[in-house]
């Protein structure tokens, strides 16, 4: 204990001097928004890069479950394929990276956080790859979130499994809508607020995205209605939602690039400024 005193007392100078340009740094930081997207973006590219390492190794001894997760897709695609009426209509997919639509991006999900408030998620897809802020993010299952920030190589996502997060949604079979939120709780589970008392609703009930979003198009899956509650302040529904989706187990997940969404946000601004 002695040592260390001596060596703070010998480096005191050194060590203050270190302190005030630290506080002087995040002080800039924080006042320009110039900085501040700047050092948000290599933070991005340099947690990405470890994510990314670490994520392969994990993903080598994951292997066996995910060629079953596989499997199960490729079973679900060949049953709609038997099931249609003219298959040959059917457009095969020979290359995956060029044959996808150009609304729709392949990416992994290298990082994945879940037992917080406000869990992000971090994919191997940026700026590069034509990933934006506030595009929404699905898998075969249902919706995963919404991207928040972008560098070159990496994005992250506001994971639906945040505190924040606010997605459109409506009951599918009646078609009205709410809000869907997460509680903080159970990493199974979300709510969906907001929903008018005369709708029918019973456990089972499958929540879908509604029509009012610019981010996700219409009735992707989310899950089903487990418990149905009345909130005494709003006298509204609150409906906690069973997810389709294991938000603890996230592989490769798609990228939906709204083509309405600037025209919709434009005439919105326009309308306001009147």
């Amino acid at each position: 204990m002695q040592q260390i005193f001596n060596f703070i007392f010998k480096n005191s100078n050194r060590l203050l001097f270190l302190l005030l340009l630290c506080i002087s740094l995040a002080l800039t930081i924080q006042s320009h928004s110039y900085h501040k997207s700047r050092i948000i973006s290599s933070a991005n590219f340099l947690s990405g890069g470890v994510y990314e390492k670490i994520n392969n190794v994990s993903e080598y001894l994951n292997l066996k479950t995910q060629n079953e997760a596989l499997a199960l897709e490729n079973a679900r695609l060949k049953s709609v394929i038997f099931k249609s009426k003219d298959s040959t209509a059917i457009k095969k997919f020979q290359n995956l990276k060029t044959d996808l639509p150009d609304d729709i991006m392949v990416s992994k999900v290298i990082h994945n956080s879940f037992n917080v408030h406000e869990n992000f998620l971090t994919l191997n897809s940026g700026t590069l790859a034509g990933v934006e802020p506030d595009m929404g993010v699905v898998n075969n299952l249902g919706i995963v979130g919404i991207v928040d920030k972008t560098s070159p190589n990496y994005a992250t996502v506001i994971s639906i499994l945040n505190v924040k997060s606010q997605i459109n949604a409506k009951v599918k079979k009646s078609n009205h809508f709410g809000s869907l939120v997460w509680n903080g709780k159970s990493t199974g589970y979300v709510q969906l607020i907001d929903v008018p008392r005369l709708a029918s609703v019973r456990k089972g009930d499958t929540i879908v995205t509604g029509g009012q979003s610019v981010i996700f198009p219409e009735n992707i899956n989310i899950g089903t209605i487990n418990k149905v509650y009345i909130d005494n302040k709003t006298n509204y529904y609150t409906l906690d939602i069973k997810l389709f989706n294991d938000m603890t187990n996230l592989g490769h997940v798609y990228i939906i690039k709204s083509k309405n969404r600037n025209e919709l946000n434009n005439l919105e601004k326009t309308t306001k400024d009147e």
